[in-house]
């Protein structure tokens, strides 16, 4: 069986979320480390489409959380923390959240989006250039830069790809450089 036929005998052929029955489809709960039957949802259009843009997110559809966020599976829990969190401001979703329970590795999987920190909270990750940069996106570096605790230098020009943020400070990303897993400076890569 597949990952789809898996995800729709888990959750009786019906979207996780909000309970729909048409239009669903696999949704890997970002950010994607292990994706398969652990990492992900069956989900409706409806419900990914408002999950991926934050302008679209109608409050109304979401009073469907109430159900799904005491759901055993650890992906529908974290979407439905993310969506309280991004809607704690209409008041109801604050409720939910209060009474909301997740193990502290489920939690930090939930927030390591970044949903429901406030805008000024947020840790942004800039490039030399000013561009921001996300989980996943490619770089280049501009300066050779040695790499503390060995001989390697990372020659200027090398791309890193796939790269990872630190969710602590905004001037250090992770990327591998030459099969090796490195931090590098913010200020020395530029995005591709």
């Amino acid at each position: 069986m597949g990952l789809l036929e898996d995800l729709q005998n888990r959750s009786g052929h019906v979207c996780e979320l909000c309970g729909a029955k048409d239009n669903l489809e696999v949704y890997e709960v970002p950010p994607v480390s292990t994706g398969g039957f652990d990492g992900s949802v069956l989900a409706c259009t409806t419900c990914i489409g408002q999950i991926e843009n934050p302008d679209t997110t109608d409050s109304n559809h979401w009073r469907c959380l109430n159900d799904s966020m005491w759901s055993e599976y650890d992906a529908v829990k974290v979407l439905s923390w993310r969506m309280l969190s991004r809607l704690k401001s209409e008041g109801w979703p604050q409720d939910l959240l209060d009474m909301m329970y997740l193990e502290d590795e489920t939690l930090e999987w939930a927030k390591a989006t970044g949903e429901g920190i406030s805008d000024a909270d947020k840790i942004i990750h800039r490039d030399a250039n000013g561009a921001i940069l996300e989980n996943g996106d490619s770089v280049v570096l501009i300066k050779d830069l040695k790499v503390k605790g060995s001989s390697m230098v990372a020659k200027q020009g090398t791309a890193v790809r796939r790269i990872s943020l630190d969710h602590e400070n905004a001037e250090y990303i992770e990327g591998k450089v030459d099969g090796q897993q490195i931090v590098i400076i913010t200020k020395y890569v530029k995005k591709v």
